[in-house]
Formats: structure tokens, sequence, C-alpha cells
């Protein structure tokens, strides 16, 4: 199927994907990454989940973008559904945090990354 606009689509779903990233990083980030800054311990953690991921996406070969990042967590909430787990989506206990759930943190501190262009509406 052609899309008549291209231009159009492609402006859309990188908007989304941004507005995915930001309910990620507000519903997750922004206490795991202050409750990180005060554990080594999960600050730790997350440096290494971070770099799995960036691993996983090639990172150091290509930027990470939104999309990329938006569609790894995807997965991972769909992978974890599929094996009856249930991913985070609002406050979770930062002292007690499962794999999951650091996981999805290393997503948001990676977003803190990207270059600012790829995050302002298009």
């Amino acid at each position: 199927m052609r899309v008549p606009y291209p231009q159009v689509a492609k402006r859309t779903a990188a908007n989304a994907a941004r507005s995915a990233l930001a309910l990620l990083s507000t519903s997750i980030g922004a206490s795991g990454l202050a409750a990180a800054a005060a554990d080594p311990g999960l600050l730790a953690a997350v440096d290494q989940h971070a770099a799995a991921v960036r691993d996983s996406l090639d990172g150091d070969r290509h930027p990470l973008s939104p999309a990329g990042l938006v569609g790894y967590a995807d997965g991972l909430r769909a992978a974890a559904l599929e094996h009856g787990l249930v991913p985070p989506t609002g406050a979770v206990d930062w002292t007690e945090p499962d794999w999951l759930a650091i996981r999805l943190l290393a997503i948001c501190a990676l977003a803190r990354t990207l270059d600012p262009r790829h995050l302002e509406p298009a």
C-alpha cells in the first residue's frame, strides 16, 4: 500500500515514538532514576542493562532513536506478558526491583542520552 503523504506518516510515527518514550520516562524513569542516583547498586545495574540494550540495538554503530528504544520496550513488555509477567506501569519499589523494571529503567536512562533534536516535536 502506498502512503499518499509519506512525510506525514513519518512525522506521525516519530511523534508517537517520542510520546511513548515520554510516557515511559514519566511512569518509571523519573522515580527510578532518582532512586538509582541514591543507590550505587541500582545505578550499576541500570548501567549494565543500558549497555545490553545499546548492544541489542547496535547503538555503537547506529545512533539510538526514540523509535528504536520504544520498539525495544514494546518487545520487552510483550515477551513479559507471554511469560505471565506483568510489566510495571506505575510505582515501583526500587529497593527490590525485578529484572524487567531495571531493563525498562535502562531504556529511560538511554532516552536521556538521545540527541535533543530527536525529541523535539516534528
